[in-house]
């Protein structure tokens, strides 16, 4: 297995720590691997999107924080397609000011 350096802040480190007290995970590593098989399944569904679809997209944030969301909620003002809606989901995910976002889809 491959080693990889990763910095965070010390917040989220604070916070890693406890999640990983909590959901019995045996280092940061195996919390590490857990939260990015998680974002690794999440774009791979996304990219497999095609056709229509009903879906919802959840994104929490502070009232302070709503210029971006304006700015994307407008750029993708014509969603027509699956397609598009991952590509906006992946946009808002972007946002570091957002405090999550999840795309669900309804089948």
């Amino acid at each position: 297995m491959a080693i990889v350096s990763l910095s965070f802040p010390d917040q989220m480190i604070r916070e890693m720590d406890q999640i990983q007290r909590s959901g019995g995970f045996a280092g940061r590593s195996e919390l590490v691997r857990s939260a990015i098989r998680l974002l690794l399944e999440d774009s791979r569904e996304k990219n497999a999107l095609s056709g229509h679809m009903n879906a919802i997209i959840v994104v929490t944030h502070d009232e302070s924080n709503e210029a971006p969301i304006t700015k994307l909620k407008h750029e993708f003002d014509d969603i027509v397609n699956a397609k598009k809606v991952g590509s906006m989901t992946h946009e808002f995910q972007k946002e570091d000011k957002l405090k999550s976002v999840r795309l669900v889809v309804i089948e």
